[in-house]
């Protein structure tokens, strides 16, 4: 078995050496990582799941449509909930929020419902920890916005406010201090076939200046880097990437699919959204040349776009949002669906008429590319237009369901076959 099998001791012996950047990698980080108590008290924040709140979510949830034979339920109110990480052993679901909070989720007695959401790791300063993502030996990542935590035996430890941790990438190391934004820094992570860790790290702007496209491509800033799960070896696996805010690993053939938001203020009906897949490491696809699509963006009309550049699988609908993703590796679900992409549209914001808040499918044909993508589910935008939820991320579940998070609603929905 891999290195990453060895004691939790020895492997947070691979993250002791950086301790010293910013605030909350001061004294209890360096308590956590020598396996100390910090003191932080037991009483921990936790969501009330019953109540006026929950009966109004499952009230919603009403307006729902989706294909015969499929239902939705609340399986959780979460606050802010944006990406998800289920865990390998089936004990909770990790969620993290681009606040403050990362959060627990219990379903204790199975039953389909939570019965518990907490706060992960009190005794840790999170900082936009938005993208969360596990590896197959239960190793959860929290990618927040500026730094790379490892937290071995996650379904564990979160029983205590203190926790296993280590640094991947040091505070204000993950890109360069002057980068920071309050724009596209919600940061989504998977673990590869080849057992590295990948990033992808939303480029600030709507279209950004010339000026900054060379630091952008050494940095990975508008694409997807990748590195060992220690943090080292890191380098620049694809560009030309506006904000991808939802990726996955196809399980068939191990390429990488990811979602990318495309660029604001030119109409309503373009640039389009964007499904697209890298088969291999080096690929440009198209920004900021392009605006989303085959649409040429205003600001590099007259430049040559690179001659290689990889046009989306899908198109989407302009505007609509389109965020996390996952391969549906479930048996609860028709034959249909097995193998497909569900990706999450959060819904517009820059469009006239609003669009999104929903569910899409996307089959994947044997050859690896991309079908005909359709609605799978939608509601969540009423026909006045007002948002009922803004749908984030989806991820399979052990038992085959489906969890669908909402950031505008703050709650975390089930979807469940039954023929």
């Amino acid at each position: 078995m891999k290195r990453h099998l060895l004691s939790t001791v020895a492997v947070l012996g691979l993250f002791v050496a950086s301790t010293a950047h910013g605030q909350d990698t001061g004294d209890n980080m360096k308590k956590l990582q020598a396996f100390q108590s910090t003191g932080t008290s037991m009483d921990f924040k936790t969501i009330e799941q019953t109540g006026d709140n929950a009966d109004q979510l499952r009230k919603n949830l009403e307006q729902i449509k989706l294909p015969e034979g499929f239902k939705i339920d609340l399986f959780a109110v979460v606050p802010d909930a944006r990406h998800m990480a289920v865990g390998p052993q089936g004990v909770a679901v990790f969620v993290g929020t681009r606040k403050q909070n990362v959060w627990v989720v219990t379903d204790r007695n199975k039953d389909r419902m939570a019965d518990e959401v907490k706060q992960l790791a009190p005794s840790i300063d999170f900082t936009i920890p938005n993208g969360v993502c596990f590896s197959k030996d239960g190793f959860l990542f929290v990618v927040e916005q500026n730094r790379v935590l490892t937290l071995p035996a996650a379904e564990f430890f979160y029983e205590s406010p203190d926790v296993a941790v280590g640094e991947v990438v040091p505070k204000g190391k993950l890109i360069p201090a002057s980068e920071e934004s309050f724009n596209h820094t919600a940061r989504v992570c998977r673990i590869g076939p080849d057992d590295k860790l990948y990033i992808a790290l939303g480029q600030p702007f709507n279209v950004p200046p010339e000026g900054k496209l060379d630091l952008f491509r050494k940095e990975g800033i508008g694409g997807i880097i990748r590195m060992d799960r220690d943090g080292k070896n890191r380098e620049v696996y694809a560009t030309g990437i506006r904000n991808s805010v939802g990726m996955q690993f196809n399980p068939a053939n191990g390429e990488l699919w990811f979602t990318d938001n495309q660029v604001d203020g030119m109409g309503d009906d373009i640039p389009p959204g964007e499904l697209n897949r890298a088969t291999k490491a080096g690929e440009n696809f198209g920004f900021p040349w392009f605006g989303g699509g085959h649409t040429r963006t205003e600001e590099y009309k007259d430049a040559e776009p690179p001659a290689d550049v990889v046009f989306p699988e899908v198109e989407f609908t302009a505007h609509a949002a389109d965020l996390g993703m996952d391969f549906y590796t479930g048996s609860m679900f028709p034959q249909k669906y097995r193998g497909g992409v569900f990706s999450a549209q959060h819904g517009s914001w820059n469009r006239t008429q609003p669009v999104g808040a929903r569910v899409m499918f996307t089959p994947v044909n044997e050859d690896g590319t991309a079908g005909e993508a359709e609605v799978f589910a939608e509601g969540w935008l009423t026909a006045s237009g007002e948002y009922i939820g803004r749908p984030v991320d989806v991820e399979t579940m052990k038992d085959g369901s489906l969890l669908v998070s909402d950031d505008l609603a703050g709650a975390v929905y089930r979807i469940s076959y039954e023929k």
